[in-house]
């Protein structure tokens, strides 16, 4: 056994590179002609003799599918052969130890160390193999345990951070989608708010610009107040669209809209609109302040565009756990095709926060929405 332990820190470090059934093949041709070669050196051996090298070596071959098998099949094999012919090095054996530390469950692993040693000492033991060759031997098990651990460790990480990466990219893409939503819902509020109020006041225009000017004078104003607080929005919108997305719960910066316009908002409605505030106003972050002022603004557009009626009555209830937000309507009640997107869009609000939306008709007729927003 001249350079055992060199020869065999090569065998391992090339068996450790393999991985996969690929590979399999290659390794057992490997081993088998490191096991067989220097026997055949010397001349012609006994068939018995290239038997048990070749079964002390070829099963490794099927080593991933049952690794405890081979091992001990080898591990017969080898220890019969040396009482007639020493081997170079154990190949077959070292190659079979390194797969069981590298695929093998954690009890099977411990219960083969045991197991491994009492074979290699046996094997070694009743040739009469001398202290260094001893300590070689065992130097090349152990190295061959701890390649096959190291491996099993750096695969488990490799999965790891793969999995890490696959949570990353969905949790990126999931906050994509709903920054993509929360814009399409902040459109969808200031357009259809904005042009149909400024419909409904363009429409009024001409009956009262020849009899009332002062009056046609406001409406046309009021129109391009609209417009222009639309303009603003919206380009808010663009600048958003052209930054990183926002999360959810984040204030979403002084652009946008707080419940200090929820009054203005009223009174720009075309709408007469009673207003009402009951309990002590909490501290809540922009983006919730946002969320319900949009809930509102679609509400009232909705009464606008759909119910038929004049009056509304909005109601901002504080608590100390919930903030209650109800737009009423005196109009024809529930439409009978159920809403559109506005509806959808007010309940993917308050569902954001954490809240809930329900629709129906109102305790005197009309129509009702209402949002409960949890403040703790």
């Amino acid at each position: 056994m001249i350079n055992v332990g060199r020869v065999g820190g090569v065998a391992m470090v090339r068996a450790a590179r393999f991985s996969g059934r690929s590979a399999d093949g290659a390794i057992a041709a490997f081993t088998t002609a490191a096991t067989l070669g220097p026997l055949l050196v010397d001349g012609p051996k006994a068939w018995w003799i290239v038997a048990l090298g070749t079964l002390a070596s070829a099963p490794v071959y099927w080593r991933r599918r049952a690794p405890m098998a081979v091992a001990l099949v080898v591990g017969a094999a080898m220890t019969a052969m040396v009482f007639w012919e020493k081997p170079f090095l154990p190949f077959g054996p070292l190659v079979a130890v390194h797969t069981i530390a590298d695929v093998s469950p954690t009890w099977k692993r411990l219960a083969a160390i045991p197991a491994i040693a009492a074979i290699v000492g046996v094997s070694l033991a009743l040739p009469g193999e001398d202290s260094e060759t001893f300590r070689l031997i065992g130097t090349a098990f152990v190295a061959a345990y701890a390649l096959g651990t190291s491996a099993r460790a750096n695969r488990s990480r490799t999965a790891e951070l793969a999995e890490r990466a696959r949570r990353r990219e969905q949790e990126h893409i999931a906050a994509v989608a709903e920054e993509r939503a929360r814009i399409a819902r902040d459109m969808h509020d200031i357009i259809t708010h904005a042009v149909g109020l400024m419909v409904v006041q363009a429409e009024a225009g001409p009956v009262v610009v020849r009899s009332d000017a002062p009056r046609a004078e406001a409406v046309f104003d009021a129109i391009a107040d609209t417009g222009r607080e639309a303009l603003t929005e919206l380009r808010g919108l663009l600048t958003a669209l052209r930054t990183s997305a926002v999360p959810a719960g984040e204030d979403l910066g002084p652009a946008q809209p707080t419940l200090d316009g929820l009054a203005s908002l009223a009174e720009r409605s075309g709408l007469d609109v009673v207003m009402t505030v009951d309990g002590e106003r909490r501290r809540i972050s922009g983006s919730l302040e946002a969320a319900v002022y949009r809930i509102v603004q679609e509400a009232l557009t909705n009464v606008r565009k759909h119910a038929g009626a004049r009056n509304v009555r909005l109601r901002l209830r504080w608590t100390a756990r919930e903030l209650l937000v109800e737009i009423a309507d005196d109009g024809g009640g529930p439409r009978r095709d159920g809403g559109g997107y506005g509806l959808t869009g007010m309940r993917e609000r308050a569902t954001t926060y954490g809240g809930t939306l329900t629709t129906g008709p109102g305790q005197d007729g009309g129509f009702l929405v209402r949002a409960v927003f949890p403040l703790e």
